[in-house]
């Protein structure tokens, strides 16, 4: 009887714990997310003009951001077991204040290439590591929590966009950049407290006991690193990362300036890209949702079909509603990939090696997909004297084949890895 109530006492504090990992991580994650997905769109145009450089050039800051994805989030899949998570979310976290300081005082295009990718890597030491905490404390909820996590780092621009554009107004660019360096630092320092898995958590018996149980009852059909990448299934995961994920990006870039060359001034222009944002966020919880019920590959293909037909139509929409529709409907498609694709990953090769292989397929959005998105859709723009009807048919392509791919995913058997 006092060992029941013991244990009973210990279970409600993993519970706790448990709801405290993750909002621990949706607070770390949401100012890094909005840096992500709100500041190179809502500056691009504020840099151009300071540093007097052409759209082309500014196409590569996505590039330098999702490259150093490619380069970190394998070795943060790594490292979350042994370093543990709250040490790889402060590290995130001051990484990300003193690039958003540096980047106060920038002077060349040079220094946003290089707060790009110190951003861009730091954002994995708190997402990655944040997505697999949340996903150990409720090994039963790994959708919903994981979901949580996703809405968060998604939607966090499509809040702080118009509070960043007012900011602006009021106080100016650098004393923005600072007090953001400032912010970020106290709340990520102050959330990651919070966010440790339960196997580092001491007095977590009883969770981790759930955690163990809950992840036996998959070890059976667990997948190495190795073994994924020989399996058919992995590769297709990986090339629409490349394409989707080059499609659903570029339009970070891309939508604030379509705006003003549509004649529209930046608060207005900026509502194209808080448009996307709030797709990008809501789709990541409701996309999973939706693919409980009708599975994830058809929601997935269904969501980039419908971001594809956007990129056409879009060069033929003036209108500031109509633009921002279009949008909303590309960062729906965006949104999804992250939000079916990742909880896809773990029913095709398990959880236990979750984190390494999803660092591997992020090599495809990493290395490729800031390449053949952002980098080529600005040079692009570049040489044909802003041609957006050339840019956005080249990306809905993109999403028509990711489309394509996706319905060929099947979940691989053992066998298939070693055949």
């Amino acid at each position: 009887m006092e060992q029941s109530i013991i244990d009973n006492t210990k279970g409600k504090k993993g519970d706790i714990r448990g709801c405290l990992a993750v909002l621990g991580s949706t607070f770390a994650i949401f100012l890094p997310g909005s840096l992500v997905f709100g500041f190179p769109g809502l500056m691009g145009s504020i840099w151009k003009e300071m540093l007097q450089i052409e759209s082309g050039a500014l196409g590569y800051v996505m590039f330098f951001m999702l490259a150093s994805l490619g380069v970190f989030m394998f070795f943060v899949g790594k490292w979350t077991t042994t370093i543990g998570v709250r040490k790889l979310m402060m590290i995130g976290t001051i990484i990300t204040s003193l690039a958003t300081l540096m980047i106060a005082f920038v002077a060349n295009i040079w220094m946003i290439y290089l707060w790009a990718f110190l951003v861009g890597g730091a954002s994995c030491f708190i997402y990655s590591p944040g997505i697999n905490s949340v996903q150990r404390w409720h090994p039963q909820k790994r959708g919903l929590v994981s979901g949580i996590v996703n809405l968060t780092f998604g939607i966090s621009a499509a809040i702080m966009v118009p509070i960043f554009r007012i900011m602006i107004e009021a106080v100016g660019y650098q004393t923005l950049c600072i007090a953001l360096a400032i912010i970020t630092l106290i709340v990520g320092l102050i959330a990651s407290q919070y966010t440790e898995i339960p196997e580092k958590v001491k007095g977590s018996q009883t969770q981790q006991r759930k955690t163990a149980e809950a992840s036996n009852k998959v070890s059976e059909g667990d997948f190495t690193p190795r073994e994924a990448i020989k399996t058919k299934s992995f590769w297709l995961i990986w090339s629409v990362w490349a394409l989707m994920g080059a499609a659903g990006v570029t339009m970070v870039t891309l939508s604030v300036n379509l705006g003003l060359s549509r004649g529209f001034d930046l608060a207005a222009a900026a509502t194209i890209l808080t448009a996307y944002n709030l797709t990008n966020g809501i789709s990541r919880l409701v996309s999973g949702a939706i693919s409980d019920v009708i599975g994830r590959k058809v929601t997935l293909a269904i969501t980039f079909v419908a971001a594809g037909i956007a990129y056409m139509i879009l060069p033929y929409a003036y209108s500031l509603g109509v633009l921002s529709i279009l949008a909303a409907m590309i960062g729906f498609g965006y949104g999804t990939l992250f939000s079916c694709s990742a909880p896809m990953i773990s029913d095709c090769f398990g959880l236990k090696n979750f984190g390494i292989i999803l660092g591997l397929v992020f090599t495809a959005y990493g290395f490729i997909a800031s390449i053949i998105g952002p980098a080529v859709s600005g040079y692009i723009l570049t040489v044909t004297n802003n041609n957006y009807t050339a840019v956005f048919n080249y990306l809905a392509v993109f999403c028509i084949i990711s489309a394509v791919l996706i319905m060929l995913v099947k979940n691989p058997k053992k066998k298939e890895s070693t055949a």
